[in-house]
């Protein structure tokens, strides 16, 4: 890019939301950092600051209306425009048999992941059409085009994060904004790294590559969305998962 914009991402306070924040702000642009948790995204905010990087940090709970309002308006009174947003911010459910998954956490990762996506959708979209455009990057799953064995409502919800990027992307196309949408498979977020060796080895195994995704393995994919050399991208699903979709 060579040029400085205002970037938003949506659970920021940890993984790969902290990781791309940090990589955004490193190439200059100003970051609104947004999570429920507001100790995790004060330090994205002060990691960002000790490295000469703008950044503020605003609480939100993406899967009420309200609150994805409020957020994107702090964007825009803080830095006068809205040019880029994440939206990365999502839960998942323990794996099950589906007639034993609790209704409450199927509706709680439907909520988050796939209402949450289209309500920053809403607003981002908005903002950014009253000022010329904007680019923005839906953080799915490979779980959003293919199975994940015993996560029922986490395999609907992606699929419905998926379909949502490319209905909205094309509505969109004309008129000055460009979504893609990023398709992460295992990655080594502050979670993960705390199962024991052996659970991780074998997740290992399972990847073509041989290695976990890194958070800013999906940081740098994403600001290549994002960025100038993206321009023909629109819709597009990008796999980011070390071939584990074919393996």
């Amino acid at each position: 890019m060579t040029q400085q914009f205002t970037a938003l991402v949506t659970g920021a306070g940890s993984g790969i939301g902290r990781a791309t924040a940090v990589h955004l702000a490193a190439l200059g642009h100003a970051v609104v950092v947004a999570d429920v948790d507001e100790e995790g995204g004060r330090a994205t905010v002060a990691q960002i600051e000790s490295s000469a990087g703008a950044a503020s940090f605003v609480v939100a709970d993406i899967a009420e209306e309200p609150a994805v309002q409020a957020m994107v308006e702090y964007a825009v009174t803080t830095y006068g425009r809205l040019d880029l947003a994440v939206n990365n911010a999502g839960v998942a459910h323990a794996p099950t048999d589906l007639h034993e998954l609790p209704a409450e956490d199927f509706d709680r990762v439907i909520a988050v992941d796939l209402r949450g996506t289209f309500l920053c959708l809403k607003h981002e979209i908005a903002a950014m059409l009253a000022t010329g455009g904007g680019r923005i990057v839906n953080v799915a799953s490979n779980a959003g085009v293919k199975n994940a064995p015993a996560m029922a409502g986490y395999t609907a919800a992606k699929h419905g994060v998926v379909g949502l990027t490319k209905n909205v992307a094309l509505q969109y196309a004309r008129r000055g904004i460009r979504l893609n949408a990023i398709c992460p498979g295992t990655v080594l977020t502050e979670g993960l790294a705390g199962y024991p060796e052996e659970h991780q080895a074998h997740w290992r195994e399972m990847v073509p590559t041989g290695r976990l995704g890194r958070p800013e393995d999906i940081a740098a994919i994403i600001a290549f969305l994002l960025s100038d050399d993206a321009e023909m991208m629109q819709a597009a699903l990008v796999l980011a998962d070390g071939g584990l979709m074919y393996a």
